[in-house]
C-alpha cells in the first residue's frame, strides 16, 4: 500500500487500536503529541522559567552599567584626593592671609602706615562697625588722603602687598590743587573664632522669655 492510500485510509482508523494503524497515522499521531507536550511545557515551567531568564538578563545588564560606573570611579578617586588635597591646601594658605580677632587692631595700624609712610594726608579714617556673614567678619574702613599721583599708586600697591587681604573698593580720584584726592573704602575680613562661631549657632531667644 502506498503512500496516497495511507492518506485515504485515516478516516477509516480504529482509535481503540493504534497498533492497528498504517504508519502515516502514527506518525502524524507522533507530532501532534510532541506538539501537545511542547505547548504544555511552555504553558505550566518554560513560560516562568523564560520570564526569570530575561530579569537575569536585565540585571545582569543593570549590574554591569554599576560597576563601570564604579569602576571609572575607582580610576578616578586618586586625582580626586589630590584634587582635594590641593583644595584643601589653598583653601588654609586664603585663610592665613585673614587677620583674626586679636590681629584686627594692628591691621588698621599696618594701613594707615601705610599711606603715612607714602607720605599721604590722611583727611578721613574711620573704621565701620563689623558685618559678621556665615563665617566671616567683614571690616570696612573709610579712607580719604591726599597726595601726588604717584605716592598715591604706591599706596594702592602697597596695601595690596600687606601679609592680610585688604582690598581697595569705590575708588574715586579728584584734584585738589597741586596734588590728588582719593577716596575709597578698604575692606578686610577675619574668620571668627570658636566662640563667635558658637554663639552665631545658639538659637535666638524666644520674644517674651525671661533673661
Amino acid at each position: 500500500m502506498n503512500l496516497l492510500d495511507d492518506l485515504k485510509n485515516l478516516g477509516n482508523i480504529n482509535p481503540k487500536n493504534p497498533g492497528g494503524w498504517p504508519w502515516v497515522a502514527k506518525l502524524l499521531a507522533c507530532v501532534l503529541i510532541l506538539i501537545v507536550a511542547v505547548i504544555a511545557g511552555y504553558l505550566f515551567d518554560w513560560q516562568d522559567q523564560i520570564t526569570k531568564l530575561s530579569a537575569a538578563k536585565e540585571e545582569e545588564v543593570r549590574l554591569k552599567e554599576a560597576f563601570l560606573v564604579k569602576k571609572k570611579q575607582a580610576i578616578n578617586l586618586d586625582i580626586i584626593k589630590k584634587q582635594l588635597t590641593e583644595t584643601q591646601q589653598s583653601f588654609g594658605a586664603l585663610l592665613k592671609q585673614l587677620p583674626n580677632k586679636s590681629e584686627m587692631d594692628a591691621l588698621l595700624t599696618d594701613v594707615n602706615q601705610a599711606g603715612l609712610g607714602r607720605g599721604l594726608q590722611f583727611d578721613l579714617f574711620r573704621p565701620s562697625p563689623e558685618v559678621v556673614t556665615g563665617v566671616f567678619a567683614e571690616q570696612s574702613i573709610a579712607l580719604k588722603v591726599t597726595g601726588s599721583y604717584d605716592d598715591l599708586g604706591r599706596f594702592s600697591s602697597d596695601i595690596s602687598q600687606l601679609p592680610r587681604i585688604v582690598t581697595l573698593n569705590d575708588i574715586s580720584v579728584t584734584p585738589a590743587g597741586a596734588s590728588l584726592t582719593m577716596e575709597t573704602t578698604a575692606k578686610t575680613y577675619r574668620y571668627l573664632d570658636e566662640n563667635e562661631l558658637a554663639s552665631q549657632k545658639k538659637p535666638a531667644p524666644a520674644a517674651g522669655a525671661k533673661k
